[in-house]
């Protein structure tokens, strides 16, 4: 079997984008950058696929004009060990033009779609304690940046 892997269409910027994600994700780096050549989408000779891995993934990039766009659809999970992570994690993309949106979720200056989650997130909304799980749930609902000790504190039942 070939390997599965994410292919992301940028109107013009999938070189910058792959140089930013590998230098934001560790064990990330861009392997090739192939030119475009005469009659595509994008400017002869300027960067036209891009190969890079995230956290050792593969994932390919395309520079190919206006005709797609990324949106909430698609997005890319960073599980996070630690609310130090989650913070740093959640300022590098949102650096330069990133947008927030709602339980975890932002958008990045290049329009892809990240979800920064702590890794123990699961076990908190997805309880057997359905009310621990509920109240977790709902202080979730009215956060941008996830804040793991907040949302811990609304599980067991303890104002913050």
């Amino acid at each position: 079997m070939g390997i599965v892997r994410p292919h992301l269409w940028y109107h013009s910027q999938a070189e910058e984008a792959a140089n930013f994600y590998a230098s934001v994700i560790p064990n990330s780096q861009v392997t090739n950058v192939i030119k475009a050549p005469a009659g595509v989408n994008a400017a002869e000779g300027a960067a036209f696929i891009v190969e890079f891995t995230l956290d050792g993934m593969p994932v390919t990039a395309m520079s190919a004009g206006p005709g797609f766009t990324l949106d909430e659809s698609f997005s890319m999970v960073l599980d996070c060990e630690t609310q130090e992570e989650v913070d740093h994690y959640w300022e590098a993309l949102l650096a330069d033009g990133g947008e927030p949106s709602q339980c975890g979720w932002l958008k990045d200056r290049y329009g892809l779609s990240w979800q920064v989650v702590p890794t123990s997130l699961d076990s908190l909304l997805f309880s057997e304690d359905t009310e621990a799980s509920a109240r977790a749930t709902q202080a979730m609902y009215a956060m941008q940046k996830l804040d793991l000790p907040a949302i811990q504190a609304a599980y067991d039942g303890v104002p913050v």
